[in-house]
């Protein structure tokens, strides 16, 4: 099939296709679970649209911690069917789905007691290797004493730890993952569009039969029908529920969840590591020439289009960090901050870190199933159970789920293309990390990005201000990708937005001149596109500095 280039016209045309057919199915979300709902259900030969209201990937799914994992701390908490089939989900991301995009870690967890905390942690980590089956690529779990742990950490304080274990797990580029999924639904022929907000459903007496839509881009409103419509909205659930006039009841409670972002060499580390806190556990997980650290688990109840960390919420993290640093990290050691929101299901529990992320599926009204809670590793499974409720409303025929089989854009043939990486660089006259990079970005679809470079050679030299990107992966980003504004190129096809210290002003109006002749912009475009870009960065500069979260979001809400 040919790979489908998400750009203007493509988007064009989908919004004409979704105005003029009854769907099969109407997908409402393009998170990680809107995504891959709109594939499972694709896949199964079903028509279907999908509309989100901001960017793919632009509410939690480009903000979590960017692990691939079956959640180690899910087993003290008897989660064992849930931790199981992550770690099957893992298995499949990781050489069947998206090998491109999801890569093995090795993890350190210091022990800080003798013999009873290696015993009780060693058990967790072995039912874990268990349960991650006979099968996985992984490697098992091991034992070092504090000599051995500090070859892998020489980073951590001696006196922080009296031994540790070392475990693997997965990290993904989130937001890169959620497009990837996106793109391979349209392979298999869904109408995507993103900026089209939901404002309303429509009804055949009490049955849901599609949404009104405005295409936020154009300000135009249509209606697009629908036998089914899956409502895959995350923190937001509740609101679809009260657009079904399904009750006010919470069923999703917001937890926030915050990262820091530091230079690679801030940390002398082979490995990354897992902490306990009183809460939770603190992550230092790998990120290209960064390390990502994180994170809060805090109740959220204020707006949610936009949550933002705190003064507060970095300090946190700063001093968790630093208690087992012989080289404490300041502020000024933090390159990035992001915040996100995880979407657990409301509970009995007083505090979000003990609610379960199991997901949930309903039926509220017919015509209408939502899906919510669950965890991004687990998406695939959340998608398949929500197409299978539709089945249920779509009647005999609808055939079994194939995504556990469908490898995502980018993962065909991707290690062939991996061993071909020394001639492919030489070809395009790049070096062979540069191939590396890419291929860890667009897998075996990197032909595809290429080709924009042998086209014009100048789009193959990397942005000046961000110079780990090249300057084709920008115009990439709104030819291929569905990038429409600044902050979808900065944030989420690249990750500039996070991993330079000026959060991406610098590079701004380089990235609008290169998008502008692919988006029809022209100066007076360019020119507002960097504006809202420098105003939303101040907006969370401004946010960061604030004691907590209401005056965080005062703010945010008075720099935009």
């Amino acid at each position: 099939m040919n790979e489908p280039a998400l750009g203007p016209l493509y988007r064009e045309s989908a919004l004409r296709r979704m105005g003029e057919k009854e769907y099969d199915v109407l997908v409402i979300g393009g998170g990680i679970v809107g995504a891959g709902t709109a594939l499972d259900a694709a896949s199964r030969g079903l028509t279907v649209a999908l509309i989100e209201a901001d960017d793919w990937a632009a509410g939690s799914s480009s903000r979590s911690s960017k692990l691939i994992h079956g959640g180690l701390r899910y087993l003290e908490q008897f989660e064992f069917g849930l931790v199981r089939e992550a770690l099957k989900e893992r298995h499949l991301l990781l050489t069947r789905l998206a090998p491109h995009l999801v890569w093995p870690v090795p993890f350190l967890y210091p022990l800080t007691h003798r013999l009873w905390e290696r015993f009780y942690v060693g058990a967790g980590m072995t039912l874990y290797d268990f349960l991650g089956g006979l099968r996985t690529v992984m490697p098992r779990h091991r034992h070092l004493t504090r000599r051995g742990a500090l070859r892998e950490a020489p980073a951590l304080r001696p006196d922080s730890l009296v031994g540790a274990l070392q475990y693997f797990d997965a990290h993904t580029d989130d937001a890169r993952l959620a497009v990837a999924i996106v793109r391979t639904a349209a392979r298999y022929g869904a109408a995507v569009a993103n900026r089209v907000r939901a404002t309303g459903l429509l009804r055949d007496g009490e049955r849901v039969v599609g949404a009104h839509v405005t295409d936020l881009e154009s300000g135009s409103g249509m209606d697009i029908r629908a036998r089914v419509v899956i409502g895959a909205t995350g923190v937001w659930t509740d609101e679809m529920l009260r657009l079904a006039g399904a009750g006010k009841s919470a069923t999703v409670r917001p937890s926030k969840g915050v990262h820091l972002v530091v230079r690679r060499d801030r940390l002398d580390l082979r490995t990354a590591l897992i902490l306990r806190t009183e809460k939770s556990v603190l992550f230092v997980i790998p990120w290209d020439d960064y390390w990502i650290i994180g994170t809060t688990d805090t109740p959220w109840t204020l707006a949610r289009d936009h949550p933002v960390a705190n003064h507060a919420d970095i300090d946190y993290i700063l001093d968790h960090v630093n208690a087992v640093l012989t080289t404490p990290l300041g502020h000024d050691d933090v390159e990035g901050v992001y915040a996100g929101l995880r979407p657990l299901i409301s509970g009995a529990a007083t505090g979000t870190e003990k609610l379960s992320r199991e997901h949930l599926v309903a039926n509220p009204v017919p015509g209408l199933v939502t899906v919510s809670g669950g965890k991004y590793t687990t998406y695939r499974v959340m998608a398949r159970d929500a197409v299978d409720s539709a089945a249920d409303e779509l009647g005999p025929g609808v055939p079994e789920s194939v995504t556990e089989r469908l490898p995502l854009l980018g993962a065909t043939g991707y290690e062939a293309v991996w061993n071909g990486r020394r001639n492919l660089a030489e070809r395009y006259g790049l070096s062979v990390s540069r191939m590396e990079r890419l291929l860890r970005r667009y897998g075996s679809g990197v032909e595809e990005l290429l080709e924009i470079v042998g086209a014009e050679p100048m789009l193959g030299e990397p942005l000046f201000a961000a110079p780990d990107y090249l300057r084709a992966e920008i115009v990439y980003a709104a030819s291929h990708e569905q990038a429409l504004h600044l902050s979808d190129v900065l944030a989420r096809r690249t990750h500039v937005a996070i991993e330079q210290r000026d959060r991406g002003l610098a590079v701004a109006p380089q990235a609008a001149a290169l998008v502008a002749p692919v988006l029809g912009w022209n100066a007076e475009t360019i020119r507002h596109e960097t504006e809202e870009y420098h105003r939303l960065v101040h907006a969370e500069l401004a946010a960061e500095r604030q004691p907590d979260d209401e005056h965080a979001e005062e703010a945010l809400l008075s720099s935009r």
